[in-house]
């Protein structure tokens, strides 16, 4: 993959010579073209939107044939000129403005099962994948957030355009989806939109059942396995915290967990909206699967009625946890290599395990029994995992239907407009905290400038320090030379303190937010800390290093 400009500049600036050979001499021309880009973002309400992203195009070496009569000094002359304009162009990109958060998603609002199971990233992998994707040229930070409902990325990206790029190339090669269809089946969210994305879902507003309490979950896992991976950063790891912090506050605050259903009792409700009502007591039930969902599953059935039930499971000591926890209810455990006597016997299959091949295919279905016609002489498969666990072709056999996460949309489309108004509840607390964090992000800005201030304030105390102890001699005791350098470093802090604390930020306060911000821009202009160029050089070279490896 092609090093940006950026990470070309860094190359170029090192490796350019004083006195280049006539082969190498050119003269150089910059004619930036602005080109609009055109990219789709997916907005609140499934809404698309068009947004236009305007790039530089990398500036253009054409040869020049009369080299030869050129002086050596016009030639310098010209090749640093060049030099300094791809410097200033990259420089002007990407310290304009900062990196962006960016969120790479496809959701059950936008793309069917099938492909999402083949993008699905199991969460053992979740540290490989954050490595890899800040392995990519424009990314610096990672996350990813992959459940039966979504597989979601969130970046901290260097350049918008190109982040997106690599990364939908990243789902590509992994996945072995060509990016075509992922690009018509995802969503993209940049910033504030991203971060409003992430509250929202954390707060179960973008969740197939309103309010839903297992996503939650999910988001706290996200930071959980992040935690010591190089490439979970300060931005990314910041924005999971906060958007827990959102998800337990609109829970608090809001009626909007309240009769809120999950995936499992939703995959329970279908199942009972399938029977005929009269078999609902008497249908023979077997979950595969005891996990958080499946146990979710086992409880919803019991709610419902449900007092006998066949659990297969790998071990028996999450069934046996179940049972202990359940009273006045059967609960038969089976090993894993009895699932197809099992399902011989049993009316209706839940299924919710992580495993990443189908349990059920069509050849395996076809040879068992059939049901009796109390439950309609259908088999039930209710497939609620992702990847899913039982191959659509069972659909295709006369007794057989199966249903998946998709299928749930029936069970939730019911109470609609009492859905809209506890949303409504929720969303004026996500509007106050996107702010608090974009508020806080900004805060971030005045990081560089510290440590910056700080190794510069050093430098000079270090070296007014040597040329003190020099002339106080050779043999000056070590307990005088310590005074001597505790009381510089004493001076210095005092010294430091007062600009620190105008640099230091809790992002709370929009107005302490901008006088910190002009503190910020004043210092580096009084010492000329540029911090900006710096922090661009910084991510250059740790890029280029990256590469190199």
């Amino acid at each position: 993959m092609a090093i940006s400009t950026s990470f070309a500049l860094e190359t170029l600036l090192h490796a350019a010579s004083p006195t280049p050979s006539a082969a190498a001499v050119s003269s150089s021309s910059y004619s930036p073209s602005l080109i609009n880009f055109s990219g789709r973002s997916h907005r609140r309400g499934g809404h698309l939107i068009q947004r236009r992203c305007p790039f530089f195009v990398s500036p253009r070496c054409e040869a020049s044939s009369d080299f030869a009569a050129t002086s050596v000094d016009s030639v310098r002359s010209s090749s640093i000129s060049a030099l300094e304009q791809l410097k200033t162009s990259a420089a002007d990109r990407y310290t304009k403005e900062r990196s962006s958060i960016v969120v790479i998603g496809l959701s059950i609002h936008t793309c069917p099962v099938e492909m999402r199971e083949k993008l699905a990233v199991p969460e053992a992998e979740w540290p490989r994948a954050i490595e890899e994707l800040c392995n990519l040229n424009h990314i610096e930070e990672a996350a990813v957030l992959s459940t039966c409902n979504r597989m979601e990325i969130y970046v901290v990206a260097l350049s918008q355009h190109r982040g997106v790029k690599e990364v939908t190339e990243w789902m590509s090669k992994t996945s072995g989806v060509p990016v075509s269809e992922i690009c018509q089946h995802r969503f993209l969210l940049y910033n504030s939109d991203a971060t409003q994305h992430i509250f929202e879902v954390s707060a179960g507003l973008d969740s197939l059942v309103l309010g839903e309490g297992q996503i939650l979950a999910q988001v706290k896992q996200v930071v959980k396995v992040g935690q010591g991976v190089v490439g979970f950063g300060r931005n990314i790891s910041g924005l999971f915290k906060h958007a827990i912090t959102v998800g337990k506050r609109v829970r608090t605050e809001t009626s909007i967990a309240a009769g809120a259903v999950s995936v499992s009792s939703a995959a329970v409700e279908l199942a009972l909206m399938k029977l005929p009502e009269s078999s609902h007591a008497s249908a023979r039930m077997l979950v595969i699967g005891a996990g958080k969902m499946g146990k979710l599953v086992i409880k919803h059935l019991v709610a419902k009625g449900c007092t006998k039930m066949v659990v297969v499971n790998r071990s028996e000591e999450r069934v046996t946890a179940i049972c202990e926890e359940l009273h006045d209810v059967e609960i038969i455990y089976k090993p894993l290599t009895e699932m197809i006597v099992c399902a011989a016997e049993a009316d209706v299959i839940f299924t919710s395990t992580a495993s990443e091949s189908p349990l059920f295919m069509k050849s395996d279905v076809q040879t068992l029994p059939s049901v009796g016609s109390e439950v309609g002489g259908i088999r039930r498969f209710i497939d609620i995992s992702v990847p899913r666990n039982v191959g659509s072709c069972v659909s295709d056999l006369e007794n057989s239907r199966v249903y998946n996460v998709d299928d749930l949309k029936e069970v939730v489309a019911a109470n609609k407009e009492d859905r809209i108004r506890k949303a409504r509840e929720a969303q004026t607390i996500i509007a106050e905290e996107s702010k608090q964090f974009e508020a806080w992000r900004d805060s971030l800005e005045t990081v560089p400038t510290i440590k910056k201030l700080r190794a510069y304030a050093e430098r000079i105390r270090v070296a007014e320090l040597e040329k003190c102890l020099a002339k106080m001699g050779d043999d000056l005791p070590k307990k005088t030379k310590r005074a001597v350098d505790d009381l510089s470093r004493g001076i210095l802090n005092k010294i430091l303190h007062g600009p620190m604390q105008h640099l230091r930020c809790d992002g709370s306060d929009s107005r302490t937010l901008t006088e910190t911000l002009e503190n910020m821009h004043a210092l580096n202009r009084m010492f000329s800390l540029e911090t900006e160029i710096s922090v661009l050089e910084q991510k250059i070279r740790a890029k280029v290093e990256q590469i190199q490896k």
